[in-house]
């Protein structure tokens, strides 16, 4: 099935505001009063700072104002550049190409939902426990972070829910007591974590014994990768473009079918974003991103040609 092309749009930042310590919440509209397109909780959007320098951020606003797409943005020291670019360069005023929505961390239906959020994965968690509390469903929210003045939306969590949600500040209480959180299996329930590796990886551990299916999580860093199923080089059949590729043991699909003269859309190079998403139509794939489940990827629709490969001599893409 051919996956849609994403708006792109040219938004004005009309409000910079402080989230916590080190947080900064941007709110954006188009400048002609348009309503921007419709999102869900667990979408995010991509920030095209400069040609070179794009960043994806999650929606933390309201899904039901489409005039404005709210994202809050971390500053990392030891990061890439991009949070220290929307910090230090971006004021109130200026126009940001965004592209999106994207949601690969979709909110599915369920009557009762554990939330988990460390630090600044608290912003696609913040939109699911307001729709969670809208759909009636049974939930609770535990938001770990450093210290009390570095978690961002947390005195609004619980004014709003009070005793559903538990803020817990790592120089008050120490880690979030997993076992205790998790530890007993529960019928009918789905666990949503955001946050940190070390947080992301100690929740699927809890979760090993809960029933396939029931965590969902999202990255914000690429996990580590191990060696690729095919260490050879490969095929590519791109059907739209009606070429055929070799891709090299030392090359993803992406730098070959660019280096083809195909372009595509990508940003993050690694495995975590989902700008590169494209349509498998024939072979199988080794994936390799940190983004799709696995159930999607044992599904073989799609795969994230920035760093999935193919497990067989010929892949047919839908490029």
């Amino acid at each position: 099935m051919p996956i849609p092309p994403e708006p792109v749009l040219e938004l004005e930042l009309t409000t910079r505001t402080t989230g916590a310590d080190g947080v900064v919440v941007l709110e954006f509209r188009d400048p002609s009063g348009a309503d921007l397109p419709t999102w869900t909780p667990g979408a995010h959007i991509d920030l095209v700072l400069t040609p070179e320098l794009t960043r994806q951020y999650s929606l933390c606003g309201d899904p039901a104002d489409t005039g404005i797409w709210r994202v809050a943005v971390l500053r990392e020291a030891m990061g890439r550049g991009g949070s220290q670019f929307v910090h230090d360069k971006l004021s109130e005023g200026d126009r940001v190409t965004v592209r999106g929505p994207r949601n690969h961390f979709e909110l599915e239906p369920s009557p009762q939902y554990v939330f988990v959020a460390g630090g600044i994965g608290i912003t696609p968690i913040l939109t699911m426990a307001h729709a969670a509390e809208n759909a009636g469903a049974d939930w609770t929210l535990v938001y770990g972070g450093r210290s009390r003045g570095s978690m961002a939306f947390a005195d609004a969590l619980a004014e709003n829910f009070g005793d559903r949600v538990v803020i817990h500040p790592e120089d008050e209480h120490g880690l979030i007591d997993l076992p205790g959180l998790l530890g007993d299996v529960r019928e009918n329930t789905l666990v949503y974590c955001c946050g940190p590796a070390p947080l992301l990886d100690a929740v699927t551990g809890h979760c090993d014994s809960w029933p396939s299916g029931a965590l969902r999580t999202e990255r914000f860093a690429a996990k580590d990768l191990e060696e690729p199923v095919r260490a050879e080089g490969f095929e590519v059949e791109l059907t739209l473009s009606g070429k055929t590729v070799t891709v090299a043991p030392e090359q993803s699909i992406l730098q070959a079918v660019t280096a083809a003269g195909v372009q595509v859309l990508s940003s993050c190079e690694e495995g975590t974003c989902g700008t590169c998403e494209t349509a498998v139509l024939g072979g199988t794939v080794d994936h390799r991103d940190s983004l799709l489940t696995a159930d999607e990827q044992a599904e073989g629709d799609t795969m994230m040609i920035c760093v999935s490969r193919a497990s067989c001599p010929r892949l047919t893409l839908e490029l």
